[in-house]
């Protein structure tokens, strides 16, 4: 039943491999707990006569065992998900998770950062020093330049196609986001020539159908590279650990926000879902503009 669920979640509902197997975890997690907590491995009778004390009991040692809120969310998602998955197979229904009451999430945000330091983690200038090959340095330098100039998520970045890029003519790129969702990003003149640098340097062949960005030996770039990549820039330039390459994307957000972008609009460049997964960026702004409120005005002192 477990695997019809998965394969369920992976077919229609298009949900990644990561929170497969976070949910995958977490349902073996739970039915563990309950093997401990009735005495005997528990079936669907058992599943359906599960009680709301029997899930505050399993959060509760979770939480014991130093899981956070946000996990604690996700694992009682999973679980709702699963007896859905139940109820629509005609096995029956787990009422308890109607009544449980979901635990809060602290509301952080995004670690966004000044625009000079995004320019710096971006400029292939900043990288004078390193004795990478000049392509590796060009390729790192287009590839954070498609996350602080059109707000990808590194992974978008990654998939680009050789034949895709967004260099010449082109200043669109195309990628599926989260969930698969399909979107049109347009691409800056700062950012399509660090490409075509990269494309001029780089020593491989690249098929039209193959990845756009490539590793040292030639395979698929590892997102892994570029982290590291930015945290070995990060400590030359002196920024914080929260300079990751994650947080271009949210930069890209903020700047644009606070150079007076529409929020609409930053929803469909981000690839957001929702409007409110997008607004947390205002709360951002805000939090700026009081700091500089606090920092200049006569009366704020």
């Amino acid at each position: 039943m477990a695997r019809e669920w998965s394969a369920e979640l992976a077919g229609e509902r298009r949900v990644s491999r990561h929170t497969l197997d976070a949910y995958a975890r977490d349902l073996g997690q739970f039915l563990g707990f309950l093997r401990e907590h009735h005495g005997e491995p528990p079936n669907l009778a058992a599943l359906r006569a599960i009680k709301p004390t029997d899930l505050r009991s399993f959060l509760a040692s979770r939480r014991a065992a130093g899981t956070g809120s946000r996990s604690l969310l996700r694992q009682l998602s999973g679980l709702r998900s699963f007896a859905r998955h139940l109820e629509r197979k005609g096995l029956g229904e787990v009422a308890a998770f109607s009544s449980l009451r979901s635990p809060k999430a602290p509301r952080r945000l995004p670690k966004a950062l000044p625009a000079q330091s995004a320019r710096a983690l971006v400029d292939v200038d900043s990288r004078a020093g390193d004795t990478r090959p000049d392509w590796i340095l060009a390729r790192d330098s287009a590839v954070l330049g498609l996350l602080y100039g059109a707000g990808l998520r590194i992974s978008e970045a990654l998939s680009i196609k050789r034949q895709d890029a967004p260099t010449g003519e082109t200043d669109i790129v195309t990628v599926a986001g989260k969930g698969g969702k399909v979107r049109s990003v347009p691409v800056i003149a700062p950012v399509q020539r660090a490409i075509a640098r990269y494309l001029s340097l780089c020593p491989w062949t690249l098929p039209a159908n193959g990845p756009l960005f490539i590793g040292a030996k030639g395979g698929a770039l590892s997102p892994r590279i570029i982290q590291l990549a930015v945290a070995e820039l990060r400590g030359a330039l002196g920024l914080p650990e929260t300079a990751t390459p994650h947080a271009l994307r949210h930069s890209f957000a903020t700047h644009l926000l606070g150079k007076g972008g529409d929020l609409r609009t930053i929803q469909e460049l981000l690839g957001h879902a929702s409007l409110s997964t997008t607004q947390i960026y205002t709360a951002i702004d805000s939090a700026r503009l009081l700091e500089a409120y606090r920092g200049a005005h006569p009366r704020a002192r």
